[in-house]
């Protein structure tokens, strides 16, 4: 049993890798996306922990508390690591956040040097590009 949770740490692994990976690609991510996908892996998480439980019934002894301690070891990793993912994933959105306000508030000033319809148009093409 001890090589099914080592399996299980390395999918667990994998999955947070993949997931981490995504986040990278994934610029316009919002912060709602973010707290779902930390949900699904917490979710996930907890129904490996679940699996790893009913894994350890069939022990006895120590070996049983060693299996249960490494299933709840594996579980409490996942977690953390997801946690982390998402402050960091956080954190870029805001990043990324501030940064376009930066840009915008450029462009607008550069807009104030036009009059009438083409200022108009400046700062409409400006609130698009930054997303304001």
């Amino acid at each position: 049993m001890v090589k099914r949770i080592a399996v299980m740490q390395v999918l667990c692994a994998g999955a947070l890798c993949l997931f981490a990976a995504g986040i990278g690609y994934a610029a316009d991510t919002s912060k709602s996306a973010v707290n779902d996908q930390y949900d699904t892996t917490k979710k996930q998480a907890d129904a490996d922990y679940d699996a790893a439980k009913d894994a350890c019934k069939a022990k006895q002894g120590n070996d049983r508390d060693v299996c249960m301690k490494q299933a709840q070891a594996a579980h409490d990793k996942t977690i953390a690591d997801a946690k982390a993912a998402q402050k960091s994933q956080k954190a870029h959105i805001a990043s990324n956040e501030d940064k376009m306000e930066a840009d915008y508030k450029v462009a607008k000033e550069k807009c104030d040097a036009m009059s009438g319809d083409a200022k108009d148009a400046c700062i409409k093409q400006a609130k698009a590009k930054y997303h304001q």
